[in-house]
């Protein structure tokens, strides 16, 4: 029998590394996109035109067009990736990040029910880390006590225990992957990696002058995206259907990521002062090109998440560390070099073009 990934989400991250790792596997993926005034396809660019790529237009918050697409494409596996996934603009924007977050994951298993499809489709749901929220024990696995700290964190909790109650309920192969930081050189260029990597690109090449952060003490688990698809599709093929932590079990400051980043552009960084003073000075020039700013606390802040992947090591055969810290930041730092570099060639000719045209037109 042929596998059938039905993928939501797939324009983002997570979305196009696990498109790319599943067709490897010979699979026919399908990725649900969304109508919107922009189309936002780099990410999956290069796959399509493929012969086993199949994109569909279909909403996580309008259940029919998610109940008709199921029942067309008949999957294997549906992995949800699909998200409102910001942190802070779930405090902006509370109530669509719910729909989408929370009721969206409902939506997708009654889709699956309605089609008949509960014994022959396995799903998978990408949880997060933020469910610990207000952390209560460290490091933190599959037993660990949640308390959600933000209106996503909330949403996503919903999301993990309608996953549970439909397994329990319907006996059906549906499993949560609780997935800890996970970043890449296709990471959003709102999440705090890739606003630092960035700014270090854009400082070091004369783009940008300084970095505004948020609290550089916060502790994260980052991976690297690329590695964590693989235990996506690994909990998919376990022989029962459970929930696991997904991380590397290594923790870092927002800090220490921003000096290795800055390294890696070609700065060295010393820091100054504590708190809201704090700042990180060019060793070289004396400029001050990281400051801490307030605007960039949230209302209900998570500091200390750290994940045990010892469970998925175990009975997955998973390594959450094919990656080092070190080599995520450095490819992340490499490729938004090469970014900043090529922006700003096509800002030249872009202005060099216009004066053209505005010659031409003047003579």
């Amino acid at each position: 029998m042929k596998n059938v990934a039905l993928i939501t989400g797939v324009t983002g991250q997570d979305g196009s590394y696990l498109s790319e790792f599943l067709l490897a596997k010979g699979y026919d993926v399908h990725g649900i996109i969304r109508r919107s005034s922009v189309d936002y396809r780099e990410r999956i660019a290069h796959l399509e035109g493929k012969p086993n790529f199949h994109l569909h237009y279909a909403d996580m918050s309008d259940s029919m067009s998610l109940v008709k697409l199921v029942g067309q494409v008949q999957p294997t596996e549906i992995y949800n990736l699909a998200a409102q996934s910001h942190v802070q603009v779930s405090f902006d924007a509370p109530e669509f990040t719910a729909d989408v977050d929370a009721v969206g994951v409902l939506r997708i298993l009654e889709a699956v029910r309605t089609n008949h499809l509960e014994q022959t489709c396995k799903i998978y749901q990408a949880s997060t880390s933020e469910l610990y929220g207000k952390v209560e024990e460290v490091p933190q696995n599959e037993n660990t006590p949640f308390h959600p700290y933000s209106p996503y964190a909330v949403a996503k909790l919903y999301g993990f225990w309608i996953i549970k109650e439909y397994r329990e309920a319907y006996n059906m192969f549906c499993c949560s992957g609780i997935l800890f930081n996970h970043e890449s050189e296709r990471r959003g260029e709102t999440f705090v990696t890739r606003k630092i990597t960035l700014a270090a690109a854009r400082i070091a090449q004369g783009k940008q002058d300084c970095l505004y952060l948020g609290n550089l003490d916060s502790l994260r688990d980052w991976g690297y995206a690329k590695d964590y698809v693989e235990c996506m599709w690994l909990i998919l093929q376990h022989d029962k259907p459970e929930d696991f932590v997904i991380a590397t079990g290594v923790q870092h400051t927002v800090r220490e990521f921003a000096t290795l980043a800055f390294k890696y552009a070609g700065i060295e960084l010393k820091w100054e002062g504590e708190g809201i003073d704090e700042k990180g000075i060019n060793v070289a020039t004396g400029k001050v090109v990281v400051a801490v700013s307030p605007d960039f606390y949230r209302p209900t802040d998570v500091v200390n998440l750290w994940g045990d992947p010892t469970k998925a090591k175990n009975e997955l055969g998973w390594n959450p560390q094919t990656t080092s810290f070190e080599e995520l930041v450095k490819i992340m730092v490499a490729h938004d070099m090469q970014k900043v570099a090529a922006d700003h060639v096509a800002g030249v000719m872009r202005i060099n073009l216009q004066e053209y045209l505005e010659h031409r037109e003047n003579r």
